[in-house]
């Protein structure tokens, strides 16, 4: 088992622009200056001012990104621990897209690595497969390519220069939510709270230093960029230059976004449900409701060809639901006209439709694509909503797992702790309140008599920027995504401290707070805006600094000898074309550290590598010694990993042990103490992972031991003889 240890000798209708969108007035906490750019008015004061607040962004990148690299270093000594300690500190999935960038550097060429992952017959054996359209891996391909042409190879490992520009997208990530913060209060101090909350809170809002190849590390940064560039597109007062040059940003991130990560049509799928929510609600132009479908749509497209007609992508709910939503919205001109009661009506028609032709294009396109990649996820939203138990394999081992449970409430006494979650609920708490206020004057919006009716209904309107309306919904759906799933919590935590900090930094809420106590005085308000970030950065720096000197400074080491001899044994005594079967999480490890052939691994988006899995896991269930060696056999294996850590797993409760859900799919009663549901049965066989372990003859005549330790425990599968041409054919598995 991978531990860390201490190092020895160390410690619809578009209205008119309201007043509430005129440029704020300046103020040492005003961004006045860029609002002057902004809007084409150049003046040395303003370029001083805005290149002042862009540094201080780089600034705060540049510390984060230093603060991780540190961390990941302090914990696993990696500077001084051998290579194959390095390779397997890239644990489970991440060890896999890592050997993809390792290969493409050990191929004699560009061309040839680019066509061995085209074609490639070790990540499944007795399969090839075309990775690039399979798994989301161009980023290892760029990087690799990116290494060879550059003249670093003579001052910079190639591990280094792969985490290097992994920590340096978290430079990324920060700037864009410092811009964020930026644009939505127009005080480039609401960055700099935004950068320091990200730091503080770091356990929340990222896993990058010790899970660097995992895909949410190189497609979050895009994604906070993404939603920094549709912040700055939906602001009032841009010209068509700036407009045009914001959709060119939105496409671009957005495509770096799904390029990078196997997950983003479900992403984008609450995107696009914000999107609906503000064009429902008549908060934000038809013009910009089209162009944010259409830069979604053009991307998933343009990643649809990259990765060869990647079936996924066309039968993704995402596009199923923007196709309705433009088509249901062309057929139905008059949505936002009528009475209150009218429009609602309206809108639960409109709505319904949208829903019941998205299904309908969606069942649709997967029959005539045939598509069955994604089923497990699905089940495993149908188990999560409550909609029934499940004894799915697939859907089970998601269901089991902590990152796919809900948000733990330890997470928000963190998050508290940092003096982050009470302004971010203010903040949140107001803004949904001006946000139903505005709503409901919008559904009830005066579409007959004067045009001064109509001009004053729309004014009232715009009360709510759509920019901040925009964001607001997007911290709440992402909010209850992780709620729901803990592992998306990373989407929402970053977003968060933009939120929070605008909050503290903005001109409305304060207004609004002010305006409640019947104290409307500027001079007040902009003295409170100054006074209350400063005095919270003051705050945190004098709570925070000495404990984060305290964790920079802890040392640690990698210390894993069971793995490091597994590995080395296999690289030194077992062919180079060798095929090994065990659990996915190793097998990345062994295909990085060895490049030996695979069975099966982590990537889990293909129905028939699932099964595959699910039969090559066999080995931790009750099964007879020839079923184990014919399921082994069917996928090619010649060798298989017995893990002591899941057979006598004790890491999970019971009914979620890997041995556990095995028994269930398979029909059999669980080991311990506790109900069964009346429907199991005994098992007729033992454990295959014990029983192996006595030596019997049943077992020795089928695997043979080749190598043990404390941990793991490698069988060779023996080669059956032929008995005579009278034998049954399901008798012989020879090669």
């Amino acid at each position: 088992m991978t531990a860390l240890r201490q190092r020895k000798g160390s410690k619809g209708k578009e209205p008119p622009l309201g007043p509430e969108f005129h440029t704020q007035k300046t103020s040492c906490c005003t961004d006045h200056q860029s609002e002057k750019i902004l809007h084409g008015e150049w003046s040395w004061g303003a370029i001083i001012w805005t290149s002042v607040g862009w540094s201080v962004a780089v600034g705060l990148g540049l510390l984060c990104c230093i603060y991780v690299a540190t961390l990941h270093e302090n914990d696993l000594w990696f500077s001084n621990i051998k290579e194959v300690e390095r390779e397997i500190s890239f644990r489970t999935e991440c060890g896999l897209y890592y050997s993809y960038y390792k290969q493409m550097l050990q191929a004699p060429s560009i061309q040839q690595g680019f066509s061995e992952l085209i074609h490639d017959n070790l990540t499944e054996s007795k399969r090839t497969v075309n990775l690039l359209q399979r798994m989301n891996i161009y980023q290892e391909v760029f990087l690799s390519v990116l290494y060879r042409l550059l003249p670093i190879q003579a001052y910079l490992e190639p591990v280094y220069f792969y985490i290097y520009t992994v920590f340096s997208l978290q430079a990324v990530y920060v700037i864009a939510l410092y811009l964020t913060a930026w644009l939505l209060s127009g005080s480039w101090l609401a960055g700099i709270l935004t950068g320091v909350w990200y730091i503080l809170n770091r356990v929340d809002t990222t896993r990058v230093e010790f899970t660097i190849s995992l895909r949410e590390n190189w497609s979050l940064p895009f994604l906070a960029l993404q939603v920094a560039a549709i912040t700055c597109y939906l602001r009032p007062q841009l010209t068509a230059l700036q407009q045009k040059v914001m959709v060119w940003l939105m496409f671009v991130t957005t495509f770096c976004f799904c390029l990078t990560w196997q997950f983003n049509q479900f992403i984008l799928l609450v995107q696009a449900l914000i999107v609906y929510t503000l064009d429902s609600l008549d908060l934000i132009k038809t013009t910009q409701v089209t162009t944010l479908y259409l830069v979604q749509v053009s991307t998933l497209l343009s990643v649809w060809l990259l990765q060869f007609c990647n079936t996924m992508i066309l039968g993704s709910l995402v596009l199923s639901f923007i196709v309705s939503a433009l088509f249901i919205k062309h057929c139905q001109p008059g949505l936002k006209t009528g009475s209150l009661l009218v429009r609602l009506g309206k809108l639960l028609l409109h709505t319904f439709l949208v829903v019941f032709l998205t299904v309908i294009i969606n069942y649709l396109a997967k029959k005539a694509l045939q598509l069955r990649s994604d089923e497990h996820i699905f089940k495993f939203i149908k188990s999560k909503l409550g909609l029934g138990q499940t004894r799915d394999f697939d859907a089970s081992l998601y269901l089991c797992e902590e990152a796919f449970g809900p948000l733990p409430l330890d997470t928000l006494e963190r998050l508290a702790g940092t003096l982050l979650l009470h302004p971010y609920v203010l903040t949140v708490a107001l803004l949904t309140g001006t946000l139903a206020l505005v709503a409901l004057r919008s559904l009830r919006q005066v579409t007959d008599g004067s045009p001064e009716e109509r001009r004053g209904g729309e004014g009232r309107a715009t009360a709510l920027r759509p920019d901040v309306a925009y964001n607001l919904l997007h911290t709440l759906f992402y909010g209850l995504l992780a709620f729901s799933t803990m592992r998306m919590k990373y989407i929402w935590t970053g977003h968060m401290c933009a939120v929070a900090s605008y909050g503290l930094c903005g001109m409305e809420l304060w207004s609004l707070v002010f305006n409640t106590l019947r104290c409307n005085s500027k001079n007040m308000i902009r003295l409170v805006r100054c006074a209350v970030p400063l005095a919270m950065i003051g705050c945190l720096y004098y709570k925070f600094w000495p404990r984060l000197m305290e964790e920079v400074s802890e040392l640690r080491e990698f210390y894993d000898p069971d793995t490091v001899e597994l590995m080395t044994w296999i690289s030194s005594k077992t062919p180079k074309q060798a095929v090994f079967a065990g659990s996915m999480q190793l097998l990345a490890g062994i295909k990085l550290c060895t490049g030996r052939v695979l069975t099966n691994h982590p990537h889990y988006e293909d129905k028939d590598l699932r099964e595959r899995t699910r039969q090559v896991y066999q080995v931790y269930a009750r099964r007879s010694p020839e079923e184990v060696y014919s399921v082994l056999r069917e996928a090619g294996a010649e060798y298989v990993v017995l893990e002591d850590s899941i057979c006598y797993e004790r890491r999970h409760v019971r009914g979620c042990r890997l041995r556990d859900l095995l028994d269930l799919a398979n029909g059999h009663i669980m080991d311990g103490p506790g109900e069964n549901d009346p429907d199991l049965l005994p098992a007729s066989h033992p454990r295959f992972c014990e029983a192996i372990k006595t030596d019997a003859a049943a077992y020795t005549s089928l695997f043979s031991r080749t190598f043990q330790n404390k941990t793991f425990h490698v069988y060779r599968l023996k080669k059956k003889r032929k008995r005579s041409a009278k034998s049954s054919p399901d008798n012989n598995h020879s090669h």
